[in-house]
C-alpha cells in the first residue's frame, strides 16, 4: 500500500492537470526516445516490417494496459515501458538459427521467467544475488558498439548526421529531457529531405497486428532469453523499484512482475518482446513534478498509458518510415539515446574495486560480438566475468 501523503506542512497546490501533462510528457518522451531502438532490434532478429510494426503496436498496448491498470488498482505511480536495453541486446545479437519465430520464442521464455520471479521468491531473490557491477558490465558491452554509431554517421553522412548531433548536444545543454527526441525530429527532417519515402507511407497507417508462431530454439534461449531477462531485471525492473522507493511508495513486486511477464509473453504472439517497470521516466510520474500531493501522482501513470495508446495506433507509420531511412541514421540516433545508459553501466561496472577486473572482462566479451555454439556474447560476459571473479574471490581465500 501506499504510504501516507507527503508531510502536512506541505502545501498541495498542484491542479488535476499537473500530473495529466507529466504522465503524457512520461509518455511522448519513452516513445520518441526509443521506438527507432525498439524497430531495429526486432529487424535484426529477423522480423519483416509488419511484423516490427506488429511488435511495437503490441508493446505500446501491452504497457497502456498494465500501466493504467496497476496505477488505478493500487493508486501508486506505476509507470511501464518496453525494455530499451533487452532491445539494444536484439541489435547486437543478430539473428538466430530458426528466424523470427525462434526470436519470438525467446521472448515468451523471458517472459516466463519473470513471472518465475514474480511468484517464487527464492529465484527472484537469485536473480538479484548477481553482481550488480557484472550485470552493468554486460550491459555496458552491449550499448558500447551502438553508442559508436553517431561517429560512424559522421564519417559515412555527414551533412546528415551533424545537424542530428549537434540538436541533440544543443538540448542537452539547455533542455536535457528533450534531447533525444528532438534528434530524432532531426532525424525526421534530415530523412525526409534526402531519402524517397514510399508513396503508400500514410496508406497502411492503421496498425495491423501480425500473429508469429513462436519455436522453441536453444541457441536463441541462452543467447536472447536469458540476457534479455537478466538486463531486464537489471536495468528497468530494479531502477524502477528504486525510484518508487525514493519518492515513498512500497509497491508489492509479485504483482508487477507476474502481470508484464504475462502480458509480455501474450504480446510475443505478436512480435513483441518484453515489458517492465519504467526506470528513466518513471521520474516523471513518481516525482513531485506530476503532483505536490503523491496520493495523486498515479493519475500521471495512468494518463501515460493512454498516451501509450495513442502511439500504438501510430507504429504502422513508424516501421514504414523507419524501413525507409538510411539505416547508419537510425543507428546515430539509437546511440545517442543510449550514451547516457552506456555511461551509467560503465559507473556500475567499475565502482567496486573488488569487482573491476571481473567486470571489465564481462565488458570487453560482451562487446566484442564474440558468438560461439550460437550464443551471442552477451551470456559468454557474464559467463568470463563471473568465471574469472571466482577464481579471484578463490585465490584470496587460499593466501
Amino acid at each position: 500500500m501506499i504510504d501516507s501523503p507527503s508531510d502536512p506542512a506541505v502545501p498541495h497546490s498542484g491542479t488535476l492537470f499537473q500530473p495529466i501533462f507529466s504522465g503524457l510528457l512520461a509518455s511522448l518522451v519513452g516513445f520518441a526516445s526509443s521506438f527507432a531502438i525498439i524497430l531495429q532490434g526486432f529487424d535484426s532478429v529477423g522480423a519483416t516490417q509488419a511484423q516490427a510494426a506488429s511488435g511495437l503496436f503490441a508493446l505500446c498496448l501491452g504497457m497502456a494496459l498494465v500501466g493504467a491498470t496497476m496505477s488505478y488498482i493500487t493508486k501508486m505511480p506505476l509507470s511501464i515501458a518496453w525494455s530499451t536495453p533487452g532491445a539494444a541486446l536484439l541489435i547486437t545479437t543478430g539473428a538466430v538459427q530458426g528466424g523470427f519465430p525462434a526470436a519470438v520464442g525467446a521472448f515468451m521464455f523471458a517472459a516466463a521467467l519473470i513471472v518465475i520471479a514474480g511468484f517464487w521468491r527464492p529465484f527472484g531473490r537469485a536473480v538479484a544475488a548477481i553482481p550488480m557491477p557484472l550485470a552493468s558490465a554486460m550491459l555496458a558491452g552491449i550499448l558500447f558498439n551502438l553508442c559508436l554509431a553517431p561517429v560512424r554517421a559522421v564519417s559515412e553522412l555527414p551533412t546528415l548526421a551533424l545537424p542530428i548531433i549537434l540538436v541533440w548536444a544543443a538540448c542537452l545543454r539547455f533542455a536535457r529531457i528533450w534531447a533525444v527526441p528532438a534528434a530524432v525530429a532531426a532525424s525526421a527532417i534530415m530523412i525526409a529531405i534526402s531519402t524517397e519515402l514510399p508513396a503508400d507511407l500514410f496508406a497502411n497507417a492503421w496498425p495491423a497486428p501480425v500473429m508469429v508462431v513462436p519455436a522453441l530454439n536453444l541457441d536463441a534461449i541462452v543467447g536472447i532469453a536469458l540476457p534479455l531477462f537478466v538486463v531486464t531485471m537489471a536495468s528497468q525492473n530494479i531502477p524502477g523499484l528504486a525510484v518508487l522507493r525514493s519518492n515513498g511508495y512500497q509497491p508489492d513486486v509479485k504483482p508487477i512482475f507476474v502481470s508484464t511477464g504475462v502480458v509480455s509473453a501474450i504480446g510475443a504472439l505478436l512480435g513483441g518482446q518484453l515489458i517492465n517497470l519504467a526506470a528513466i521516466t518513471a521520474a516523471l510520474c513518481a516525482g513531485p513534478e506530476a503532483h505536490p500531493d503523491k496520493s495523486k501522482r498515479y493519475i500521471a501513470a495512468i494518463t501515460s498509458g493512454f498516451g501509450y495508446i495513442l502511439f500504438a495506433l501510430g507504429a504502422g507509420i513508424a516501421a514504414a518510415f523507419i524501413s525507409a531511412a538510411p539505416p547508419i541514421l537510425i543507428e546515430a540516433v539509437a546511440g545517442l539515446a543510449l550514451i547516457g545508459a552506456l555511461a551509467n553501466a560503465l559507473v556500475g561496472s567499475v565502482s567496486d574495486e573488488e569487482f573491476r577486473l571481473p567486470a571489465i572482462m564481462t565488458f570487453v566479451t560482451a562487446a566484442s560480438g564474440l558468438t560461439l555454439f550460437g550464443i551471442g556474447a552477451a551470456f559468454w560476459g557474464l559467463i568470463a566475468g563471473g568465471a574469472l571473479y571466482a577464481l579471484l574471490k578463490t585465490k584470496r581465500a587460499t593466501i
